[in-house]
């Protein structure tokens, strides 16, 4: 799917994304997750309150991401869609969603690396229709709410035009 060159989420947007991630967490047993964009911005947080700074883990785990899609291509793959980082006490699961997010999950040792597999591809799949709709929006010409900002630019040149 091509993302349009400019998009946003909209609340319900928003809504439906964490309603998707909080059931996938709810099915596995998972303590928080991440959706991060490609370019490392956090678009949201689902699940426990995190013990680190969220901004700088989703800039590093898009660099992370994006190194593995060039280790996948020196072997003969196009990408790897989803990675396994697996510690101790704490692991986290990283798929991609659409080819424009990132979902990194976060879960420790009593989480069954197989449960959170099995449950990733359908968790997946509807985020990514909750982005086809956000795209699909962005490339009809803009967002369904009114803008609330509509104007603004004249409205203050007004203030200042004396």
């Amino acid at each position: 799917m091509q993302a349009p060159s400019s998009w946003s989420f909209e609340e319900d947007d928003l809504n439906a994304i964490a309603r998707t991630i909080s059931r996938f967490l709810a099915e596995t047993g998972a303590r928080s997750a991440l959706l991060v964009d490609r370019s490392g911005q956090l678009v949201s947080t689902v699940g426990e309150p995190l013990s680190f700074d969220p901004t700088s883990f989703a800039t590093l785990t898009a660099a992370d991401f994006s190194a593995n899609d060039q280790l996948a291509r020196l072997i003969g793959e196009t990408d790897f869609t989803t990675l396994f980082h697996q510690g101790e006490r704490e692991s986290m699961y990283v798929a991609d969603v659409a080819r424009r997010l990132i979902l990194v999950v976060l879960f420790d040792n009593r989480t069954p690396i197989g449960l959170v597999r099995l449950k990733m591809k359908p968790a997946v799949e509807e985020l990514t229709g909750h982005l086809d709709r956000a795209f699909s929006r962005a490339r009809a010409g803009g967002t369904t709410q009114p803008n609330i900002l509509a104007g603004a630019n004249d409205e203050i040149d007004e203030l200042f035009n004396w």
